[in-house]
């Protein structure tokens, strides 16, 4: 294992670096690397997939697949404030983490399962808060900080006051997932419903962690 730097990319340096990201994030969660675990059965078909010749239930990429990350990095890399960090060894990278700054969008938590949180609620309408969409690292080189050193290097250029992560319940809730977040200060903020996210489960858990501002 080689000594690891970390640097970001512009959004036109995401997108050269798209196919590469792609199969990070495959191999982050790769059964192979996890096992066959909650995690792994997080993405069901969802209500308007298209259907496979002779199956009567609708087919739709699971949400982990690379087809999937590469539509999703497409789309949040046109974001303003979009900002990627990666973790890179010998030239190739092998971990990413980046988000964006999130809309001040009333309707942003339409779905969240009772009262708002007004924190979450003000920032949000002024602008002031930054979803992180992605943190990965791949399982060779897990357990040498690297995924704290992407964390809080993503964070510390966001320029928000409060940092916001939507999760699976069955991401959220994965040990070493779980364990991350907790000392790298992520506090639980609710659960979010989602239109059509039939396959992450019924509702998204929501965590906040404030940033120094």
């Amino acid at each position: 294992m080689g000594d690891v730097f970390l640097r970001r990319l512009s959004r036109w340096q995401a997108d050269q670096y798209r196919d590469q990201l792609a199969d990070l994030h495959v191999a982050a969660y790769d059964r192979a690397a996890h096992g066959v675990t909650a995690r792994d059965a997080a993405a069901p078909a969802e209500p308007h997939g298209r259907g496979r010749p002779g199956h009567e239930e609708p087919y739709v990429e699971p949400f982990h697949s690379r087809s999937r990350f590469r539509e999703r990095l497409a789309e949040h890399s046109a974001r303003p404030g979009f900002d990627l960090v990666i973790a890179d060894s010998g030239g190739r990278p092998v971990g990413c983490a980046y988000g964006y700054p999130l809309p001040r969008d009333s309707a942003r938590w339409h779905g969240f399962a009772g009262p708002v949180p007004g924190q979450l609620a003000e920032l949000t309408a002024a602008g002031r808060v930054f979803a992180v969409a992605e943190l990965v690292v791949t399982p060779q080189e897990r357990r040498r900080g690297i995924g704290q050193r992407l964390h809080d290097r993503l964070l510390s250029g966001s320029g928000a006051a409060l940092a916001v992560l939507l999760l699976s319940p069955a991401d959220a809730h994965a040990a070493a997932a779980e364990a991350a977040r907790r000392s790298w200060g992520w506090q639980p903020a609710g659960r979010l419903r989602l239109p059509a996210a039939g396959d992450v489960g019924d509702a998204l858990e929501v965590f906040v962690r404030p940033l120094r501002r």
